[in-house]
């Protein structure tokens, strides 16, 4: 058995397709979500998704958003979010770079600060992502996404 899972941001639609689990970030930690889960709405927090389907893992940098469950299935949706095979590690870890300096430029605007770290924390996340798609993590299970 399935579940269908649809990763909708304001630009695009990322996934829609089936899949076997979802692993996903929330305000109240990562949940894994099955096929028949209880019908659920939580904030998403920056972080990675992790999609299973059959013997494949495909990994999905998010930043916050709404995250839904019912009997149609999950939906997430979140300010922005890209596939680990849409990324590059060397852009990745420049766009980081720059966000964490801006950080540092903006300590006197509470406001710009924020923003700053929420690109931190955009950055990071994707970051995390694209290692686990090129094998962070143990295992024989195929990373394609």
């Amino acid at each position: 058995m399935k579940i269908p899972f649809y990763l909708v941001t304001p630009e695009r639609i990322v996934y829609q397709e089936e899949v076997d689990s979802v692993s996903l970030p929330t305000v109240n930690g990562e949940i894994t979500v099955l096929p028949n889960h209880i019908p659920l709405i939580t904030a998403l927090r920056h972080g990675v998704i992790t999609l299973r389907n059959e013997n494949q893992e495909h990994f999905v940098s998010v930043s916050e958003g709404v995250v839904k469950v019912d009997k149609m299935g999950l939906t997430v949706l979140a300010t922005s979010a890209d596939k680990a095979t849409e990324l590059v590690m060397e852009q990745v870890e420049k766009a980081l770079a720059d966000a964490k300096k801006l950080v540092q430029e903006k300590r006197t605007s509470e406001t710009e600060f924020l923003q700053a770290m929420t690109l931190v924390a955009r950055e990071t996340s994707r970051l995390h992502a694209l290692r686990r798609h090129r094998g962070g993590r143990s295992g024989s299970i195929n990373r394609d996404a």
